[in-house]
């Protein structure tokens, strides 16, 4: 990326990425090459912004947190991001994503009201801080390929937390990085909460269709 790239905003960066995508499906690995080995955490935000709200673009959810995982891993190893063929080659429609990028801007533009840069640095600094961290933006991606697309907030929290974690460790803002790490530890309570009351849904089914009496 350009020091001219730096310097935008980053919605401006954003917004610049959007206008640039092609008509027709959209192929990832394009779309990785735009950004360069620099832009992994400009390309976290970009793939988050769609879960930011309730609009359902099926299968994204897998293949967007799977290049996710494999940025934290690259951040881990420090070396540039590396995607396979078969990822490389998934397609979206561009209509659909364009269309939902657009509209998770919005939570850019709010995001960036209250980003400050080298606000609790402490927590964006040093090599342990940064193992916890890209170890964190492995385990929300992880958490957004989880199996519950359709039910309300399954991919948006854990959206907010990628969210959070890539442009707090972009713009250094250790409060931003903090409220990422929180989301991730909500998303897990809440997933928590969505097998265990599916678990008690179905003892109540199989009690009521064969009680203890018929067996």
């Amino acid at each position: 990326m350009s020091n001219d790239a730096h310097d935008a905003s980053l919605r401006d960066q954003l917004q610049s990425l959007i206008a640039r995508l092609p008509d027709g499906d959209v192929e990832l690995g394009p779309l990785v090459d735009a950004l360069g080995t620099q832009g992994m955490l400009l390309l976290v935000i970009l793939l988050t912004l769609v879960f930011l709200i309730p609009v359902s673009i099926p299968g994204v959810s897998t293949v967007f947190g799977a290049v996710i995982v494999l940025v934290g891993i690259a951040r881990l190893s420090g070396r540039a991001l590396w995607l396979p063929g078969a990822v490389r080659r998934r397609s979206v429609p561009a209509g659909r994503l364009r269309g939902a990028l657009d509209t998770g801007l919005t939570w850019v533009r709010r995001l960036e009201r209250i980003t400050r840069p080298g606000r609790l640095s402490k927590l964006t600094e040093g090599r342990a801080v940064g193992i916890v961290n890209d170890g964190a933006l492995i385990l929300g991606a992880v958490l957004l390929m989880a199996p519950f697309g359709f039910i309300p907030f399954s991919n948006t929290i854990p959206g907010v937390a990628l969210m959070c974690l890539a442009i707090g460790l972009l713009q250094r803002d250790g409060l931003m990085v903090l409220l990422g790490h929180v989301a991730n530890v909500l998303t897990m309570i809440y997933f928590a909460i969505l097998i265990g009351g599916g678990g008690l849904a179905i003892r109540e089914l199989f009690v009521r269709f064969w009680p203890p009496d018929f067996l």
